[in-house]
């Protein structure tokens, strides 16, 4: 043993405490509905979904970890970050891990890219919130990109984000530019019903559920449906399980819904604000990185119910060949990809998808292929690549000098866009858009070579089959060009798009699989993290099984490369469950008013006569006029009794009372 590993060791008092923590296994991927909390002599570790510095404890290597490999298939964020845990909480050292990357630069879906002359181009950004617990453990160790030692990425997310408070003042457009009333979500009793149904519903009741189908037409007309859709890409024919996890995992958010109070946003792309930083740490402690590699296959031997992967089929510039993995080696696989196969287009071309005999041929989802092709613990892939024109939509990047389109995006945004701060705080959406079209204008500038006089803005849309309002083709059929003029036409400058048009580069990326993730589904469709039998193979990203967490996050694959990595080598360390947020009574109160449109909820006032006055009064929900003390006057317990009273009728006995109420409860949870 050397010095180095001498230092490691801890006291030999401890051996009989580590003894018992080995005998006794712990879960690295708990789920916190699966018990009732309480504290007991049968609780010894803390609450699954604890959150906090007591639960960012570092583990005990691994015996044997410095003669053990691993293989990391994607250089994605998942990616990373398992080579990330790997090195801190695996203690293995950063030579034994091999990254094999399909295309020639890092980061996957997590791309920045271009420059003033040609065009900038992102396929895609990132709304962030505060509660990314995996998330915002990797980057507090990650030296930052632009403050000195022993600054680190979230520092300086901090410094940016807390003095700029992310907020819109145009969430909706409508008639061709004007501000659209986002002040409240639009719900009627009916519509907020069916919300409460959804989320007292069991998942396992929603396999292949859609979103269309749960609800009825009027709620897809909703202001909460069009907040919902374009800001996390949501469809008419997705999952609605998706949809309640979901609102489980931001139900503390949902009162920053409508004007993106509840986002914080990275100074930078999403390449240059944690690719670059986090990579370069890896690189840095000595992880080896082999570009444009791309992996086919996994040979895997099958004996007693235990797979084992002893090759990676993969192909180079030298040619086809296999990798010897050893029994004890580790491979981690990003199966699928929301951006396989994006198409481009540019000022003056439409982009056009491959000609492929069947979806998902593409390295990313043919390697899960045939993964899956060998047994049925990988899933099933199809159901997620396998309807190309429901999973399909277009971005743009447009790269902009100044022009009527700047003067428009003044008025849209909080700050001066070329200011540095907040400046239309999230996407903007156009109500009336054939398309569905939404853009973005983040804090400039958006690259750090980007030059004063330029703004990059990011335009997507959501429906790709119907023709534009002004450009009477679908989007996907449309150059740069006549997608700027669409753009312009519902922002009220067509008189001016020649103006815009020459001071603007379009840049297009229209991916076939950008929402495959939130594909129907049911149960095994998704493998787990390390599937049944698996010793040495996990899998991460968004199309694998974890309790209660959602997918489309930078959050979610970070959880999954973890609790990968905690599984393999079986580290005695739990990964906390989503952030507990809907479990906070002030939470769940705020939440109940802003589903209904921000008026006092039925039994508030009864909650204001027991808490007004008292210790628990800040719990109570204030409406947009309120302030503290109006929590205190009386009329609104009055008001809601009467109320009751009416719905109960004063002729009725105690038992047709209890059986009226019954009946709305028995409604309340679909229960007919």
């Amino acid at each position: 043993m050397t010095d180095s590993q001498n230092r490691k060791a801890p006291n030999p008092s401890l051996d009989a405490h580590i003894r018992a923590l080995k005998a006794r296994g712990v879960n690295p991927n708990p789920d916190a509905t699966a018990t009732h909390l309480h504290n007991g002599i049968d609780t010894p570790l803390p609450p699954a979904d604890l959150h906090g510095t007591y639960v960012n404890h570092r583990p005990l290597p691994t015996e044997g970890i410095e003669d053990r490999r691993a293989y990391i298939i994607g250089s994605g964020i998942a990616g990373m970050a398992a080579a990330f845990f790997l090195i801190r909480d695996g203690h293995m050292p950063a030579e034994n891990i091999v990254f094999l990357e399909e295309g020639p630069i890092e980061g996957g879906s997590l791309d920045g890219a271009g420059n003033a002359e040609e065009g900038y181009i992102v396929r895609g950004g990132r709304e962030m919130e505060m509660t990314y617990q995996n998330f915002w453990d990797v980057f507090s160790e990650i030296p930052a990109l632009e403050m000195p030692e022993p600054f680190t990425v979230l520092d300086e997310y901090r410094l940016i984000n807390d003095p700029d408070k992310n907020w819109s003042k145009a969430r909706l457009l409508e008639k061709q530019g004007q501000i659209g009333d986002f002040s409240t979500m639009g719900l009627s009793r009916k519509q907020q019903l069916e919300v409460i149904r959804l989320l007292l519903a069991r998942k396992e009741d929603l396999d292949d559920v859609t979103v269309e189908h749960w609800f009825s037409e009027g709620f897809l007309e909703t202001n909460f449906w069009t907040f919902w859709r374009t800001m996390f890409a949501f469809q008419n024919w997705h999952s609605v399980l998706e949809m309640k996890l979901y609102m489980h995992r931001f139900l503390h958010l949902m009162d920053g819904l409508n004007d993106m109070t509840s986002l914080v946003f990275p100074r930078y792309n999403q390449y240059d604000s944690f690719v670059r930083p986090l990579m370069n740490w890896l690189k840095e402690q000595g992880v080896k990185i082999q570009y444009d590699t791309i992996v086919s296959n996994l040979k895997l031997s099958t004996r007693g119910g235990h797979r084992t992967v002893t090759g990676i089929e993969c192909e180079t510039g030298q040619g086809e060949k296999t990798i010897r993995v050893r029994k004890r080696d580790l491979v981690f696989v990003t199966t699928g990809s929301m951006t396989e196969d994006t198409a481009y287009g540019d000022d003056d071309t439409a982009p056009v998808l491959k000609d492929k005999k069947e979806p998902g041929e593409a390295s990313g989802w043919q390697l899960w292929k045939n993964l899956a092709s060998q047994s049925e613990v990988f899933g099933r892939p199809e159901k997620f690549c396998g309807n190309v024109p429901q999973s399909t939509w277009e971005s743009v990047t447009l790269t902009c000098k100044p022009s009527p389109l700047m003067d428009k995006l003044k008025e849209l945004s909080v700050n001066d866009p070329y200011s540095g701060f907040t400046a239309t705080g999230g996407i903007i959406t156009f109500t009336d858009s054939s398309w569905l079209m939404s853009f973005t204008c983040n804090r400039q500038p958006h690259f750090p070579d980007q030059p004063d006089d330029v703004i990059v803005l990011w335009v997507y849309a959501l429906l790709m089959d119907k023709p534009g309002d002004y450009v009477k083709k679908p989007m996907p059929e449309c150059t740069g060009r006549e997608v700027l003029t669409e753009f312009c036409y519902h922002l009220g400058l067509i008189d001016q798009v020649d103006d815009v048009i020459a001071a603007t580069k379009t840049r297009i990326a229209l991916m076939p699989y950008i929402t495959s993730q939130f594909m129907p589904r049911a149960q095994g469709d998704r493998p787990e993290i390390v599937p049944e039998g698996c010793t040495n193979l996990a899998l991460m990203g968004q199309f694998v099984e974890t309790p209660n967490d959602v997918v489309f996050t930078l959050e979610s694959s970070v959880r999954t490369a973890r609790v990968g990595v905690y599984s393999l080598l079986e580290i005695p360390k739990q990964v906390p469950d989503i952030y507990p947020g809907q479990y906070d009574i002030r939470r769940l109160l705020r939440a109940t008013r802003t589903l209904n449109n921000d008026e006092p909820f039925l039994g508030e006032g009864l909650l204001r006569r027991v808490l007004g006055g008292t210790y628990f009064r800040h719990i109570l929900p204030l409406g947009q006029d309120e302030d503290s003390g109006d929590v205190e006057k009386h009329g609104l317990f009055e008001q809601q009794l009467n109320s009751v009273r009416d719905l109960l009728g004063e002729s009725q006995t105690l038992n047709e009372a209890r059986d009226r109420i019954q009946s709305v409860i028995e409604n309340i949870r679909g229960r007919f």
